[in-house]
C-alpha cells in the first residue's frame, strides 16, 4: 500500500505549530492534486486564515487575504462525496457555483453535516487540531493567523 500523503501547515511558533492533514485522494483526486501542486509551488506560504468562525470553521488559501481571490489556475470541478463534515475535516471553499473551487479551503471546528455533498472533502486533520482551535477569530480576524509554510509529504 502506498504511503499516506500529508499536507502540513506550519502556523508558526508564536501561536501555533504544525497542523498535519491526511490527504484523501480516494475522495477527491483532482482537489488533492491541486493542493499538492500549490503547496509545492509555495503558494500557501504566508497566506492568512481570513475567516475564522468559532464553532464552525477556519478558512484560508486566498493570497490576498480577503476571501475574494484564488490561484491563477483554472477552477476545479466538484468532487462531492458522502464523507461527513465533522471536526477536523478539510474541504474546499467555493462560490455558489459548485465548480468554482480553486485554492481556498476550510477546516471544520465542529460537526457541520449541513455541508455534506455540497463541498469537496479532501483531507482530515490527524495532528495539531489544537493549533486550528487557537487561530484568532473573526471575519476577518484583527490579527489573523497564517500559514508560515505549507508542505506535502
Amino acid at each position: 500500500m502506498a504511503d499516506t500523503l500529508t499536507f502540513t501547515l506550519d502556523t508558526g511558533d508564536g501561536q501555533g505549530g504544525d497542523v498535519v492533514i491526511k490527504l484523501r485522494p480516494d475522495l477527491a483526486p483532482g482537489h488533492v492534486a491541486r493542493i499538492t501542486e500549490l503547496a509545492t509551488e509555495g503558494f500557501y506560504d504566508g497566506v492568512v486564515f481570513h475567516r475564522v468562525i468559532p464553532g464552525f470553521m477556519a478558512q484560508g488559501g486566498d493570497p490576498t487575504g480577503t476571501g475574494t481571490s484564488g490561484s491563477k489556475k483554472p477552477n476545479l470541478k466538484q468532487e462531492f462525496s458522502s464523507e461527513p463534515h465533522v471536526r477536523g475535516v478539510c474541504s474546499m471553499a467555493r462560490t455558489s457555483d459548485p465548480n468554482s473551487a480553486n485554492s481556498q479551503f476550510f477546516i471544520v471546528f465542529d460537526d457541520a453535516t449541513f455541508l455534506d455533498r455540497q463541498y469537496t472533502v479532501w483531507g482530515q486533520v490527524s495532528e495539531g487540531m489544537e493549533h486550528v482551535d487557537a487561530l484568532p477569530k473573526g471575519e476577518p480576524p484583527r490579527n489573523p493567523g497564517k500559514i508560515v509554510k505549507a508542505t506535502v509529504n
